[in-house]
């Protein structure tokens, strides 16, 4: 079922075009990843979902409810996480899931029944007296998670919603993500990070307010144009400049070894003499299968 449609949606300030006709649709039981460096338009386009700023055409449908005409329908349905910690940080962790409840209309009774499955499943719950400001980054960004869900929502927007958050707190988040979207839930996500996109069932790549390509994390990993090796060497500005050096061939660090891509068409032995110029040897090189970033940097190149 499709619960989110957003159809060639364009916002602009002034000169500045943020989001240029970006187009997509969520399902449910599906989390959707939106992934795009800084300024690339996640953060304009989910306001815009939100209802927080207006756009400038397209069409936004929540669960069949037109965004503009139908917010009061929307806003029931939809939980919305933005990019910086926005609760107060002078109230504790329950105070601050009980203002939320009382914003939405949950009485005492039914605020006490969700609480304690929002303990459950966030790990709040030793922590529920403590003052928001002095969580610790995963736990404020679970608190933040913890608020949009008060009203059971259908569909969770959160935007960038573990940037700058412990590898440890990041996966705890993306299990949490995970048993909502099992529990049915629609979740639309923004990430910088490719490791998160892998998590999600499908994914949109977004750069200068344009989609580049959309696909599931395998699907948009098969849409690199090329051949990419694993090159065995020192990742060092010496190496790395001499193989940028050869024709047909670019070359990145990747962690203690070196990424090299080439076109398809580059017989393996043409490159093989090619590195064995740099002193490389092919007993160092090994081709392996393009990743998520290979694609996403190179759609972005053109």
């Amino acid at each position: 079922m499709t619960t989110v449609v957003v159809d060639n949606v364009t916002k602009a300030y002034g000169d500045l075009t943020a989001v240029d006709g970006f187009g997509f649709e969520a399902h449910e039981k599906e989390i959707f990843a939106l992934a795009g460096p800084d300024g690339a338009g996640k953060t304009s386009l989910f306001r815009a979902m939100c209802g927080l700023i207006d756009f400038d055409s397209g069409r936004i449908e929540i669960m069949g409810h037109d965004k503009r005409t139908d917010f009061d329908e929307v806003k029931e349905i939809l939980g919305y996480m933005p990019q910086t910690f926005s609760l107060y940080p002078d109230l504790s962790v329950e105070e601050n899931l009980r203002f939320y409840a009382g914003l939405f209309g949950l009485d005492k009774s039914r605020f006490d029944q969700k609480k304690e499955r929002l303990y459950d499943f966030s790990g709040l719950g030793p922590f529920r007296g403590r003052r928001a400001a002095n969580l610790s980054g995963g736990m404020k960004q679970k608190l933040a998670l913890s608020c949009s869900l008060i009203h059971d929502p259908r569909v969770l927007i959160l935007d960038e919603p573990t940037t700058g958050v412990d590898p440890l707190s990041r996966r705890q988040f993306w299990e949490i993500l995970t048993s909502l979207r099992d529990d049915g839930a629609t979740i639309i996500v923004s990430t910088p990070y490719m490791d998160e996109v892998e998590r999600a069932d499908r994914a949109a790549f977004m750069h200068r307010g344009k989609k580049l390509a959309e696909g599931t994390p395998k699907e948009l990993a098969a849409k690199y144009d090329g051949l990419v090796y694993r090159v065995n060497a020192e990742p060092s500005e010496e190496n790395v400049h001499e193989l940028s050096r050869i024709d047909g061939v670019s070359v990145r660090r990747f962690g203690s070894s070196l990424h090299v891509y080439t076109v398809a068409s580059m017989p393996m032995d043409d490159l093989e003499q090619k590195l064995a110029q740099c002193g490389i040897t092919s007993d160092r090189v090994e081709k392996i299968d393009s990743e998520l970033e290979d694609t996403f940097i190179q759609l972005m190149g053109k």
